[in-house]
């Protein structure tokens, strides 16, 4: 499947670039390259951070996956192309989707501008860690 969907975007089915492009369609987690790259040494040893580097840069160009730059320090990577927006929680770092209609943004001051991407970043607390504080402040009382 993996291999017949590079082969449709006029990419070369290599072994790394399936292996890369499997791991982000089954962590959407919004790995960084660090994480993909741990998560596949073991099964390919040969593999480099260069090559994980280049593949993901390749996959972005071809708009097989999306670029995530929530924080200005650290890019992640998502498999989920379609419009749709990011919340980073400021407590356990994690990046979760949540459903937004971009063509409904109020855009007119763009109007003589050439849109290419739009990205939606939110960053706040999530409900877990909210619970958590909730939790815990309740144990200290």
């Amino acid at each position: 499947m993996v291999r017949e969907y590079l082969i449709k975007k006029n990419i070369k089915p290599l072994f790394n670039r399936i292996k890369v492009l499997e791991y982000l369609l089954s962590h959407r987690n919004h790995p960084t390259v660090d994480e993909i790259y741990n998560g596949l040494v073991g099964e390919l040893p040969t593999l480099s951070k260069t090559t994980v580097y280049n593949t993901l840069k390749l996959f972005v160009n071809s708009n097989l996956v999306r670029l995530i730059t929530i924080e200005d320090n650290e890019t992640r990577y998502d498999a989920d192309v379609s419009d749709h927006g990011h919340f980073k929680c400021e407590s356990c770092d994690q990046v979760s989707d949540f459903s937004i209609d971009t063509d409904k943004l109020d855009t007119a001051d763009l109007d003589r501008f050439k849109i290419v991407e739009k990205n939606v970043y939110y960053k706040g607390i999530c409900p877990g860690c909210l619970d958590n504080k909730k939790l815990r402040i309740q144990e200290d009382v």
